[in-house]
């Protein structure tokens, strides 16, 4: 029976390599969006292309109540994911002194609390169902090290790390692997506009990564050769750290 996924985030970026690479590899996908339909749908033909089975799911990870309905929803049509990649989230960089209760509000809620909004629902279902599983967050360089201009990031990611440790141990006796992958500068439109004179600087191997390279390790980590591996945040950085 083939092996299902929710990918949130999956519409572009990061979250679509990701969920191009697993249906590549065999899985079906549930790729969720928040706003953007057309790039969703764009997403999701071409995984349609891969032929595994795909579905769309519309929710912000920010609203508790809409996300378990949804889920919900299609854990009842559709059964048990066997892996979830939490891979949505959002920036406000400013300096601390001015930041604003929303640029703080809105990154803690969306980041930090989605992984509870998305993961709780989720996962008795995951243990039910007696498979093992997967369940592989997206973190960042900026949750390992801090970074300025980003105190609610830092702080929205480092807590994701924290919640995938403890997760994982309360998960590993059921064959559920809970990990980390911490990205460093990645060509998305999160960091369009970082100069370049700046990725010399910071990355020794003086480029940005690519979304693909990031998927490559969630491949990985959703595989079973991956089954003795947990606990971990495995960075992505081109050498940052």
């Amino acid at each position: 029976m083939t092996k299902r996924v929710l990918v949130t985030g999956s519409s572009r970026g990061i979250g679509k390599a990701i969920a191009l690479r697993l249906a590549s590899q065999g899985y079906d996908v549930a790729v969720h969006y928040h706003s953007n339909l057309t790039a969703a749908e764009a997403t999701a033909s071409e995984i349609a292309d891969l032929g595994v089975k795909v579905s769309l799911l519309k929710f912000d990870v920010a609203d508790r109540a809409a996300v378990r309905a949804a889920i919900e929803a299609d854990i009842e049509a559709n059964g048990a994911y066997y892996g979830v990649v939490l891979n949505a989230g959002i920036n406000r960089d400013t300096a601390f002194p001015a930041m604003t209760d929303d640029d703080w509000d809105s990154v803690i809620h969306t980041n930090l609390d989605g992984f509870y909004n998305v993961v709780q629902p989720t996962v008795m279902p995951m243990i039910q169902s007696r498979k093992g599983g997967r369940i592989i967050t997206l973190a960042s360089v900026s949750g390992i090290a801090g970074n300025r201009g980003q105190v609610n990031y830092s702080a929205s990611k480092a807590g994701l790390i924290g919640a995938t440790k403890a997760l994982s141990l309360e998960l590993a006796k059921r064959k559920i692997t809970v990990n980390c992958i911490a990205p460093g500068l990645i060509e998305t439109d999160m960091v369009s506009e970082f100069p370049s004179e700046m990725v010399d600087q910071l990355v020794p191997m003086r480029r940005m990564g690519k979304p693909e390279e990031i998927a490559a390790l969630a491949g990985f980590l959703m595989s079973d050769d991956a089954a003795y591996i947990t606990r971990q945040v495995i960075s992505v950085n081109g050498g940052m750290l």
